[in-house]
């Protein structure tokens, strides 16, 4: 009997177990905010975004359409921070007046980003990336934080941003062309990845395997590779030679004004 008492018990406990584990899964995922670590300034403490907007409105009057707003820091007296989760406390740049020293400016340094964005210092440090590690660009020179979705220009979900964003340093790509490749018409990302990878020239994939991905026709021979859409022929010899881009073939992928087979 005594044994049999314990079974209910035991339900009931194993019953708000999980629902006590629900709960805590469904405030995950429901949030809207994302509880961040500022960095530190010693001797300083946070002051609020309304105090950073005195000086600084030509920022803070936009900063409620960026993505980065829904940061919130935590601890005491952390409220309304949403320009100190990234510049850490402010008292002793309002106390000086502004000036250098007094606040984190992450334009000068990409460890403010890697706080959150970890992923991205471990791309950084891939083979082929750009020189953020060495300081020689800034995580700010292609992502603006303090007004709409990150990406310069009109938005991350904005394709058409998404280039200008990189043409603005590479221009021998941005055109217009006679023959245009679809591909930049899909974004610059389709084929590279902007912050590292092991690929030559930041690519997704390697050699002709990046081509590939979209020019390989499906219905292929044994031994044969079948590309180049309506007009298909068999690349089995030519990939042996090299990239689609290095044989003599294909060399001007992101467009060109001599024929509609990308050659110079």
């Amino acid at each position: 009997m005594h044994a049999q008492s314990r079974k209910p018990v035991r339900s009931w406990l194993i019953f708000v177990s999980l629902a006590a584990w629900g709960l805590f899964l469904v405030s995950c995922v429901t949030v809207e905010r994302a509880v961040v670590t500022p960095p530190q300034i010693a001797g300083a403490k946070f002051v609020g975004s309304k105090q950073c907007a005195q000086c600084h409105s030509d920022i803070t009057d936009h900063f409620t359409t960026a993505s980065h707003a829904k940061l919130v820091a935590s601890g005491a007296g952390a409220q309304d921070t949403g320009c100190e989760n990234c510049h850490g406390p402010g008292s002793l740049h309002v106390k000086a007046g502004g000036g250098a020293g007094t606040i984190v400016n992450p334009k000068k340094s990409p460890e403010t980003c890697f706080q959150c964005h970890l992923d991205k210092r471990g791309q950084f440090s891939l083979p082929h990336s750009h020189p953020v590690l060495a300081g020689r660009v800034s995580c700010s020179d292609c992502h603006d934080p303090h007004a709409g979705s990150v990406i310069r220009g009109k938005g991350a979900t904005d394709l058409a941003s998404e280039n200008e964003t990189c043409t603005r340093c590479h221009t021998a790509q941005k055109g217009p062309f006679v023959f245009e490749h679809n591909a930049m018409r899909e974004g610059c990302t389709s084929c590279h990845n902007p912050h590292g990878t092991v690929n030559a020239r930041m690519l997704v994939a390697r050699d002709a395997n990046l081509c590939l991905r979209c020019h390989l026709e499906t219905q292929t021979a044994a031994g044969q590779i079948m590309a180049g859409g309506g007009t298909a022929e068999d690349h089995a010899s030519r990939l042996m030679n090299g990239t689609c881009w290095s044989v003599g073939c294909h060399e001007a992928p992101h467009g060109s004004n001599v024929n509609n087979h990308f050659r110079r």
